[in-house]
This record gives C-alpha cells, sequence and structure tokens, in this order.
C-alpha cells in the first residue's frame, strides 16, 4: 500500500469543495493543468476515480463521496498532530484567541509581566469559530461570548455582558432611557444561518411564545450593521459588541428584561493546568470586566 501525499489529499478536497478546477485551482494558487495532473496522480495511488468531469461541472463520483469525509478527517487529524507536537516543543507558546467587542489587552499584558519568558500571539476569531479553532489547536484559549458548541472543551465564566438595543439614529426609540422586549414586539431583527445563534441573538421565541419578527439573513457583523443603518431591523446585542466610534449613524438603548450574554474563557478540557493556560486564566479573571450599558450611546 503506498502512502498517500497529504498534499494532494488536500488539493482534492478543495476541488470536491468548489466542485471546479477553475476555481479551486485560483484558491490552490495553481496552475489549472497542473493541479487536474495531481488530482489525477492521486486517483492513481488509490486506485479509483474520485471526480468525474461533466458539461454540468465537476462531480464525485461515489468513490469521491465517500472519500471525501475521511480526506477532511485525515488533513484535521495531520494538523492538531503537527499542532500538539509543535505546542510541547514550545511550551512557552500560547495563542490566545478573541471574538468581536471583547478586548483582551489587559489580560495579555498582565501574562507578559507573570510569564515574561511565554511567547504571547492573539488570534481574531469571526462566528462559528471558536470550537473548531480550539480543536484543531489553532489557539490554545479563547475569550468568547457562548453560545458556541462545548464539546470537549473546558468552559469558565468571567463575567455577563448587558444586552443593549442597536437601532439606527432617528428611530422612534432612541433616546429612551430603556426599553423592553415589548417595546419591541413588532421590530424586525436579523437572521443567521445558525438555529442556535437565532434563538440567543434574536431571543426567539420571546417569553410570551411570539416568535421574533424576520429580518433579514445576515453572515457577519458588517452586514448586520448595514441592515440597522437602513431602517430594516434592529438588533439586541452584548453592550461590548459595538464599539464607540464605529458608526455615526447608529444609535443603543439598554434593554431591560433579556437575559445576560456570559463571556467565558475556553480551552480544550483536559489542559486546565498547562503553566500558560492557568496563568492566563488568572489574568483574565483579574484583569476582564464588564462595560456597562450608557444610555442612548450614539455610536460616532
Amino acid at each position: 500500500m503506498s502512502d498517500l501525499d497529504l498534499r494532494l489529499v488536500r488539493y482534492f478536497t478543495v476541488v470536491a469543495e468548489e466542485l471546479h478546477f477553475g476555481r479551486a485551482a485560483a484558491v490552490l494558487h495553481l496552475a489549472q493543468p497542473s493541479l487536474s495532473r495531481h488530482v489525477r496522480r492521486l486517483e492513481g495511488e488509490l486506485g479509483v476515480r474520485l471526480l468525474d468531469r461533466t458539461t454540468q461541472g465537476t462531480q464525485l463520483t461515489e468513490a469521491g463521496a465517500a472519500f471525501l469525509p475521511r480526506a477532511e478527517a485525515l488533513l484535521r487529524s495531520a494538523a492538531e498532530a503537527t499542532a500538539v507536537a509543535r505546542a510541547a516543543g514550545h511550551p512557552s507558546r500560547i495563542v490566545i484567541g478573541y471574538m468581536t467587542g471583547l478586548i483582551v489587552t489587559p489580560a495579555v499584558r498582565a501574562l507578559r509581566v507573570r510569564c515574561s519568558d511565554a511567547e504571547v500571539q492573539h488570534c481574531f476569531l469571526g462566528w462559528g469559530e471558536v470550537s473548531s479553532a480550539l480543536l484543531e489547536h489553532r489557539v490554545d484559549v479563547v475569550v468568547g461570548r457562548l453560545p458556541f458548541s462545548t464539546e470537549g472543551l473546558s468552559v469558565t465564566v468571567l463575567y455577563k455582558e448587558p444586552r443593549v438595543l442597536l437601532m439606527p439614529v432617528g428611530h422612534r426609540l432612541a433616546g429612551k432611557e430603556y426599553v423592553t422586549l415589548d417595546d419591541i414586539a413588532d421590530e424586525p431583527v436579523p437572521r443567521f444561518p445558525d438555529p442556535e445563534l437565532n434563538a440567543v441573538w434574536r431571543i426567539d421565541p420571546r417569553p410570551d411564545g411570539r416568535p421574533a419578527p424576520d429580518g433579514p439573513l445576515v453572515e457577519s457583523l458588517e452586514d448586520k450593521l448595514e441592515v440597522i443603518a437602513a431602517g430594516e431591523a434592529v438588533a439586541l446585542v452584548p453592550v461590548g459588541a459595538i464599539q464607540k466610534g464605529l458608526r455615526h449613524d447608529l444609535t443603543t438603548v439598554p434593554l431591560e428584561g433579556a437575559d445576560p450574554v456570559p463571556v467565558v474563557l475556553a480551552m480544550r478540557a483536559g489542559e486546565e493546568n498547562r503553566r500558560l493556560l492557568a496563568a492566563f486564566r488568572a489574568c483574565a479573571a483579574e484583569q476582564l470586566t464588564p462595560q456597562l450599558p450608557p444610555a442612548d450611546q450614539d455610536l460616532s
């Protein structure tokens, strides 16, 4: 049995994702003929055809569809093995992940003082990246907001953030001392592709059982800000998620009657006693605190 070339396996997974050799070649920064040769070489090593080219485009064969999830798992396992080896070889290195609006600088500074030998790096993580970044060993610890999958992770609550209503300047509720869910019962709220995110960030369903009115589908913070500024929706956000100075056309008002959002420290289960992780957990507990919601905060 020949050994699989992981580089060729990765090339196949990108073609399988794009289902187009031209687009896959662009993603991989390869010439298309070269990519085709690499895939044929992998097929030769396996002794099966993985992809079919048709007039409708590129399609997975039955063998390709069976191989794809195992190929992806193989690449994840290889990346994890590499990361574990590097971590063991560099015990004084830590990579700290963080999410939008969460400032980890005070804790990072404290860690550098406490562990002066440490090589401390940080990495911004977008929606839906927390669990995968930890489990794939791209980061060692994350300061983030629930919800995200906590399977295989150790999670400690640092504090809870109150929520505010984010709306365009000039909205009928702008300038109020506070608002409640009843005040926005008929206001559309942006939707997310993930049902769990919808349940938490839209408070859907509402406490009285009514569904939250549907706003536009968004997949990024930037999309959400645009639809809110355009008057298409309002949003129920943690106070720390929207920074002052970000937009002149948006404002916030404190929201009462909504559960606060937990800000947590997450790391891989079983690694809680690693020296740098334990030190960073202590620094985060000491240095990271919630912001208080200002009344009618103009974001200009």
